[in-house]
């Protein structure tokens, strides 16, 4: 029985579900996969951090976190004064990088990523930045190492997107795609179809999670970008960074906009597209008014779709309905296992 060691980079509502899902899958992972898991390192950004080479007590650091106590006490070893030292002093075989992205650099996580594949590590993350800015050299750093750097959760969650096209649609070409990426966006304008003002339900998308206090990255539609730019960069091998990408969001979406559209049988949504043209690509990220025989129109509530057209496929969709923490850490434990079956 092979003896897994995790590292994990965020501790943050998707780090936490996967240590709950390793623990609900772990007789599953041992009976179908053959290997057990061990945590061994644990980083997070306000709560401090934890080595311990004989596995940490993922129970009782969910305890302490969820106290608002530090994983400090959990360390063995002397703490490192930096991630980098600490993914570095961690004897592990995979690292889990989960901290904010950021939309412009990828950066921390690109380095993070980086470095956990030149100390041999299989490199997985929900992070789009690393994606976006930093996919060709990490996927070369991850070949020359015989590792492996994967990232399904990092667009629609768990959906399975990136190993769709790399495992069961061999010799395909897309030449396009569009969807709705954002589901934040799509639960505020859904809001708004109810009665409410934009800001309204900005107010109440914090006050549930689903929008943070900047809101800026999903209504400005730079979430929804970035993962346009990821999708076009590993899939249609056509590299795209966000501010490539013609950009609105859904500021200046008013109620009036919004009954007109419902008077008239339509709805809003932020749309999501890229497409090959004779002169190359365009690709987008714009609020459109969707009409019932779209199947944009009822997608509802936090859900993401999106449709590939490929020169064999005229149509393919994925859907996801209402995804949580608990989907994207599915996305990250799908990697793990591929990491080693070579899916």
């Amino acid at each position: 029985m092979k003896e897994i060691k995790l590292v994990l980079v965020g501790f943050g509502n998707v780090g936490r579900a996967l240590i709950r899902l390793l623990d609900t899958k772990r007789s599953v992972l041992r009976n179908d996969f053959e290997f057990n898991t061990t945590v061994v390192g644990i980083a997070t950004g306000s709560h401090g951090l934890a080595i311990n080479p004989d596995g940490i007590d993922t129970q009782k650091a969910l305890k302490l976190i969820e106290s608002g106590e530090t994983l400090n006490s959990l360390s063995t070893i002397a703490t490192p004064g930096s991630i980098i030292e600490f993914i570095r002093s961690c004897p592990a075989d995979v690292l889990f990088e989960n901290s904010p992205v950021n939309h412009h650099t990828g950066q921390p996580a690109a380095d993070h990523l980086k470095t956990a594949l030149e100390m041999g590590m299989h490199a997985i993350t929900a992070n789009k930045g690393p994606v976006v800015h930093a996919y060709n050299e990490l996927t070369v750093l991850a070949r020359k190492m015989n590792r492996r750097f994967l990232f399904e959760s990092s667009v629609m969650d768990g959906a399975p997107i990136f190993s769709l096209f790399r495992g069961p649609l061999p010799a395909i070409e897309i030449k396009g795609f569009h969807g709705i990426l954002n589901s934040c966006t799509n639960l505020l304008l859904e809001l708004m179809e109810q009665g409410k003002t934009f800001e309204e339900a900005v107010i109440y998308g914090q006050s549930v999670g689903i929008t943070e206090t900047d809101p800026s990255a999903d209504i400005d539609g730079w979430d929804a970008a970035i993962k346009v730019a990821a999708l076009s960069t590993v899939l249609m091998g056509i590299p795209l960074k966000p501010d490539q990408i013609n950009r609105t969001g859904i500021r200046d979406i008013t109620k009036d906009m919004i009954q007109d559209a419902l008077n008239k049988g339509e709805r809003w949504k932020l749309v999501c597209s890229a497409h090959r043209t004779s002169s190359g690509l365009e690709a987008k990220v714009a609020p459109l008014r969707v009409s019932p025989t779209s199947p944009l129109y009822s997608i509802n509530g936090t859900s993401s779709f999106v449709q590939f057209e490929t020169d064999t496929l005229p149509g393919l969709g994925i859907l996801e309905s209402n995804p949580g923490p608990e989907t994207t850490a599915y996305g990250l434990l799908a990697d793990l296992v591929n990491a080693f079956r070579g899916g």
